[in-house]
């Protein structure tokens, strides 16, 4: 076997114990490994956010749309009783279950959830594949109690840079590229999920033009835990109940 990229002993904040972290080149968002829960280094971030603004998740209502059923988002449906997720299937109705695999099928644009029911919506690399973010952040602070926080990870490739959408869907349910198609995975459809947007740092300010709430970005660089890599900002918009000046 070849000699890892990088290779370290530390503590993940998924498994809570002691881990070894490993990557076999240096691409370090989808290779740096923990030996323990298998997590790479986005889910470790989000988590370790998780823990740090919501450390009684355990006792919360929390949604996520869309998770690969590993690391952080098993963690959470292991261990928090209040864990619920989702996932868009064309051919089903919103708000059914599936017959087989047992997933709510949810449109993050336009969902049947009532209003003010959860406290924490997570999403993991969701928010480049949506055609509509606009309505979906609209949608998410919609869902959400009064303190309620939306946690993401999302590639911030543009940095600095505006964000530039990549595709659009026409009124007759056409894709109209604006740029090369570009796929990541997706959960369930092997064949992938296409990119969007390509977002930069200026996604808060985007959100919070649409959700009328504060929205920030947290970067976590910390190699004993294994956080380090590209790209694995975790933005955040937080319900916060205004002032009253009565």
């Amino acid at each position: 076997m070849d000699k890892p990229y990088i290779e370290i002993d530390g503590f993940c904040p998924i498994c809570q114990s002691a881990a070894r972290f490993h990557a076999q080149d240096s691409w370090l968002r989808d290779s740096f490994i923990c030996s323990g829960c298998g997590s790479i280094p986005r889910e470790r971030a989000i988590f370790a956010v998780v823990e740090m603004l919501h450390p009684n998740w355990r006792d919360l209502q929390i949604h996520e749309t869309s998770p690969t059923m590993r690391a952080a988002s098993l963690k959470l449906r292991t261990e928090c009783p209040g864990y619920t997720y989702s996932y868009y299937h064309e051919r089903m109705s919103l708000g059914s279950t599936h017959p087989q695999q047992g997933y709510r099928c949810e449109n993050i644009e336009k969902m049947t959830f009532e209003d003010e029911y959860f406290d924490l919506f997570l999403s993991q690399d969701v928010f480049e594949h949506i055609f509509n973010p606009n309505a979906a952040i609209k949608e998410i602070v919609r869902v959400l109690k009064q303190g309620g926080s939306t946690i993401m990870t999302v590639p911030l490739v543009r940095k600095n840079l505006p964000s530039e959408r990549r595709a659009l869907m026409r009124s007759d349910g056409s894709i109209l590229n604006l740029k090369p198609p570009e796929y990541h995975g997706n959960p369930i459809d092997e064949k992938g999920a296409l990119v969007t947007f390509d977002w930069g740092y200026d996604i808060t300010a985007y959100l919070s033009d649409h959700s009328k709430f504060p929205s920030w970005i947290v970067y976590l660089d910390d190699i004993s835990r294994g956080i380090r890599a590209q790209y694995i900002e975790v933005v955040i918009v937080q319900k916060l109940t205004p002032p009253s000046f009565s």
